[in-house]
């Protein structure tokens, strides 16, 4: 399944620290990335953790006034920091997307509602390839919300692709796009098929 999570990120710093007294801020890379803009405000040197959480703790454990971290108010409160400024994030929809794994596929059953089904494939590097292996969704009326690609082996002989597309695997378009996309590939995997949260209609909406 998924799930749409409202993130707001806080400035936090050590007991007794000001804004002022900061010069470097701990955090998860894409939390850092999300508040870009108060960092060069500030003129803050970003430093990398594993977790936001992680970098709360590690800045708590310092007591450091120049070291400032980004994370929740509830990394705040449990290690005990002060919050200097509070939604740092750059936007205001900032919403992070969550998969949720099972070790068993529960597929939803056919016209149960909106349906996302995720699926990697892999091919040939070669010109137009991506172009024709995608060409039966569009042929169907199938509408993809997700594209990633991945080089294989760390070469560019081949490139493997990460794709959502809405609607369920045993829908008649969506088993004759996957036809159409298995003939240009050479490997094409469906990771699951699972509700579409309601976070996608409101943002639709």
């Amino acid at each position: 399944g998924e799930h749409f999570q409202r993130v707001n990120h806080y400035l936090l710093g050590a007991k007794g620290a000001e804004i002022s007294d900061l010069t470097h801020v701990h955090s998860h890379i894409h939390a850092l990335n999300q508040c870009r803009g108060l960092i060069r405000e500030l003129g803050l040197k970003p430093v990398e953790h594993a977790d936001t959480a992680g970098a709360a703790a590690d800045v708590a454990a310092a007591g450091d006034k120049t070291q400032g971290a980004i994370a929740s108010e509830l990394a705040a409160r449990m290690e005990g920091l002060v919050t200097l400024r509070t939604d740092i994030e750059d936007a205001e929809h900032n919403t992070t997307r969550f998969l949720v794994m099972a070790r068993q596929a529960e597929f939803p059953g056919p016209g149960s509602g909106p349906v996302i089904t995720s699926f990697v494939f892999r091919m040939r590097n070669v010109p137009a390839a991506l172009y024709k292996a995608l060409g039966g969704f569009a042929s169907n009326g199938i509408n993809m919300t997700k594209l990633e690609s991945y080089l294989v082996g760390g070469n560019f002989v081949a490139a493997q692709f990460y794709a959502d597309v809405e609607g369920h695997p045993q829908d008649g378009p969506m088993k004759l796009a996957f036809e159409e996309l298995g003939f240009f590939c050479e490997e094409v995997k469906i990771l699951g098929a699972y509700p579409a949260h309601p976070f996608r209609s409101k943002r639709n909406g």
